[in-house]
């Protein structure tokens, strides 16, 4: 029987934005400092972006893989007690808290990991994670590889031979690139054995960690590269049709993602053999599931490739609850939760009423002036996770500073509050108080943070996914006064 989520409070806090002096949050001091917090602040979950290896504009549900992990997340003052750097080597990428240079991390993160490459020596263990993560690490060591040695291009510009991964081909690239390919194994390793260290550590505290994965891959991942029977191309390994969403409150031409969209009827074949793959990975690192964009299951929204906006999709049918068992069986006993925002068809509320998992209500979606709107919580039913706001949103300081005054206003007389600097304050309460099994914020917002603070815009490049937290945020008196609630409402 599947597992409900126990009612709790947790954090949404990504790997990337922990407060680490190497540039960016790794599965350091910092991530185990964050769970000692979240104990002391009596929460229950961390919730985290994705966490695989990020391409271009650097977004987390943008990756080069379904299956591995970013190793920008791996801890280089671990690797000095590992004997595998030296001190001085992990100074030398110290660097003050600031937003994350993602290209100077490129250009030097990993000659500082190929170093302690050079420096390790397989054992057992290593072997043994190379022989049960073969089914995808081995086409992610080699695409990676590739990615390298043909000036980090796109693998549908490669050539033809290996681009097609004619047998021929990828035996001789995989003797070719033979250091490269055991270098990128290394770091799998590496961020794995880390990972599994903190999940320890949070899970004996009583920390739950809540995963997120992207319903849509890359279309320039090994996942595609490596299995285009599943999904919509061309002859050449071109989409024939991308995934995004119709205009909403987020754009007006809509969100062209740009991800391949899978073959589902390809896909159910073999019984979604490579989602069930996916989500027993999962179940590997995390104790609970956010499937992002959930209703693209029930009902997905397809762009022609040549559209440069999402105005001329049309909706398809999804594979709805063939999917959802099969990922239900891979989970088993994994807490799920399905990220249903947007316009709700009624065959996704069928899907979710089928499949048992909560949705999501957002409260800064809440304050249109219709009492019936599901974000509000007086709506809210017991099964259901509330959060303040998601990464896709603005901060609430952020929103508050340029919301209508009629918003503000009900926004205030609906939380109880007399200003505006309180409205952070009141969300929280209203979240904690409510049935709602789940109440999730960010950390920028329980921070009280500003518009600087967003961690991205939807629809837009370059300037996203760069926050990092100050060492100095974790207060006690920001703990004490999450545990106050916390014990106040039950949580």
């Amino acid at each position: 029987m599947k597992k409900t989520f126990i009612r709790g409070a947790g954090v949404l806090m990504p790997i990337s934005a922990l407060p680490s002096s190497h540039g960016i949050g790794t599965l350091g001091d910092a991530a185990y400092a964050f769970a000692d917090f979240l104990v002391a602040a009596g929460q229950r979950y961390w919730q985290v972006l994705p966490v695989g290896p990020t391409g271009f504009g650097d977004s987390p549900y943008q990756s080069f893989s379904a299956f591995a992990g970013n190793p920008y997340f791996i801890d280089l003052d671990r690797l000095v007690q590992d004997g595998l750097l030296t001190a001085a080597e992990a100074e030398s990428a110290r660097e003050e808290i600031g937003d994350i240079d993602y290209e100077h991390l490129f250009y030097t993160r990993f000659d500082l990991l190929r170093t302690a490459h050079r420096r390790f020596r397989p054992n057992e263990e290593y072997h043994t994670f190379c022989r049960e993560q073969a089914h995808w690490l081995s086409d992610y060591a080699l695409y990676t590889a590739l990615k390298e040695h043909f000036n980090h291009r796109d693998w549908s510009e490669w050539d033809e031979d290996i681009r097609l991964r004619e047998p021929t081909a990828v035996a001789r690239y995989t003797e070719k690139l033979a250091e490269n390919i055991a270098f990128v194994c290394f770091c799998q390793y590496t961020f794995r054995r880390q990972w599994d260290s903190l999940k320890t550590y949070a899970n004996e505290r009583g920390i739950l960690l809540i995963g997120d994965i992207p319903l849509y891959v890359s279309a320039d991942s090994a996942d595609v590269w490596a299995n285009r029977s599943l999904f919509q191309l061309d002859s050449r390994g071109f989409p024939t049709a991308v995934a995004g969403v119709p205009p909403d409150m987020f754009s007006a031409t809509g969100q062209r993602w740009g991800n391949p969209l899978y073959d589902w009827e390809r896909m159910a074949e073999d019984g979604f053999a490579w989602w069930r793959k996916r989500v027993e990975s999962c179940r590997g690192l995390y104790d609970a599931l956010r499937i992002d964009h959930f209703i693209g299951m029930a009902r997905y929204y397809a762009i022609p490739a040549a559209c440069e906006t999402a105005v001329d999709g049309e909706w398809r049918q999804g594979p709805a609850k063939l999917l959802t068992d099969a990922i239900d069986q891979a989970a088993s006993d994994m807490r799920i939760l399905a990220e249903d925002l947007g316009v709700l068809h009624p065959k996704v509320r069928t899907l979710l009423r089928q499949t048992g998992y909560p949705g999501m209500s957002v409260l800064l979606f809440g304050f249109d002036g219709n009492p019936d709107n599901p974000h509000l919580p007086h709506n809210f039913p017991k099964n259901r996770a509330v959060y303040g706001g998601t990464h896709d949103n603005d901060t609430i300081v952020g929103y508050c500073s340029r919301a209508k005054r009629r918003e503000i206003s009900l926004m205030m007389r609906y939380l109880g509050v007399k200003r505006r600097a309180a409205i952070p304050v009141g969300m929280l309460r209203a979240a904690y108080q409510s049935v709602a099994d789940l109440a999730i914020f960010q950390m920028q917002d329980l921070l009280a943070l500003d518009s600087r603070a967003r961690m991205n815009t939807p629809s837009t490049v370059g300037d996203n996914w760069k926050w990092r937290m100050p060492h100095e945020a974790l207060t006690d008196e920001l703990a004490a006064h999450l545990k106050e609630f916390v014990t106040l409402y039950n949580r």
